[in-house]
Formats: C-alpha cells, structure tokens, sequence
C-alpha cells in the first residue's frame, strides 16, 4: 500500500476529475502515479504540461531513455526504472547500453556525455561549468539541446521523487525486468 492513495478515476471529483478525463478520452488509462498526483491537481497539471513539452524534445528519443535510465537509477525509483527500461527496449536500445546508461554512460562518447552531464544537472548542478558545455557543443549538441537536458531531468526528478514518496513501486514480479541481465 502506497502512502498517497491513487484516486479511482470513477471516483474523482473536481479539477482532479477533469484531468484524469482528459487522459482518458486521449486514450489512456491512468496509473498510479498520475492518480496518486491527482490528489494535488496543481502537481497533475503542472505534470502533464512538462510531459507535453518534453515531447518536443530535440533529442533523439533514445537518447532520452539512456537519460531517464540513469536519473532513476541515482533516484532509485524501481517504479521509474521498469517503465523506462520498457520504453528503451521498444525503442531497441540495446541491452548493453541499457545497463551502462544505469551507470551513467554509454559505449557511444557523444551519448556518454549528455548522460554524465544528465546526471550532473540532477546531483552537482552548481559544478557545473563551460568546460562541460564546451565538451558537450564539440560532441554536436546544441545550446537547445544541452538546455533540454535540464527539463528531462527535471521531469524524471518529479515523477521519481513523487513515486518514491508516494510509496509507488514496481510490482516484485517485474523486478526481474530491470535486474542487470
């Protein structure tokens, strides 16, 4: 049992009702973390706004998994983890590159860096400096891309802070899906 009881959507009311409406009718059942941050529709909607946003990222979407991958894994959001583990299989990241993204790198030294600096923005932020921007513009990222680092990281920072807190976790029979094979 969690420690913010996900809302039914049947039993929504108000502005929570609303939001959780709105993601059904866009063909999707919500889970519990979005019914759980239902409790607090400020938090949902400031959520599904951030989503929205960061779906118009300018990096490529395997990219941001490896990037997810290793924010949750520093978070230790188990719950995160296994979704974002999916995702980057779907996507056909390869399962080599899944467990080094765990570990904040890549074979690739161009995807190696945007996940250091990935997990720089969540742990250091303040040490970050331009030799790292340097690095990161010589590899071919751009000043739009480097900056939307900051909200993927941001995004994966709330949604597995608030699972963590929430007491959201992965089911123990999915566990094995994100153990390092």
């Amino acid at each position: 049992m969690g420690r913010i009881e996900p809302i039914a959507v049947e039993n929504a009311e108000g502005r929570a009702h609303e939001l959780l409406d709105e993601l059904v009718k866009r063909g999707g059942e919500p889970g519990p973390m979005v019914r759980a941050m239902a409790n607090a529709p400020a938090l949902l909607r400031g959520y599904l706004d951030l989503t929205q946003a960061m779906k118009r990222s300018h990096i490529d979407r395997r990219i941001i998994e490896r990037i997810n991958l290793a924010v949750h894994e520093w978070l230790g959001c188990d719950y995160c983890l296994l979704a974002h583990t999916r995702l980057a299989r779907r996507l056909a990241v390869p399962e080599g590159e899944i467990r080094l993204a765990r570990q904040g790198t890549s074979s690739d030294p161009a995807i190696a860096a945007i996940v250091a600096f990935a997990q720089q923005v969540l742990a250091a932020p303040a040490k970050i400096g331009d030799a790292e921007f340097e690095r990161l513009h010589e590899l071919g990222y751009r000043d739009e891309q480097i900056a939307e680092v900051v909200g993927l990281v941001s995004l994966q920072l709330l949604t597995g802070a608030f699972n963590l807190v929430a007491g959201i976790h992965a089911p123990p029979e999915a566990l094995a899906e994100i153990t390092p094979r």
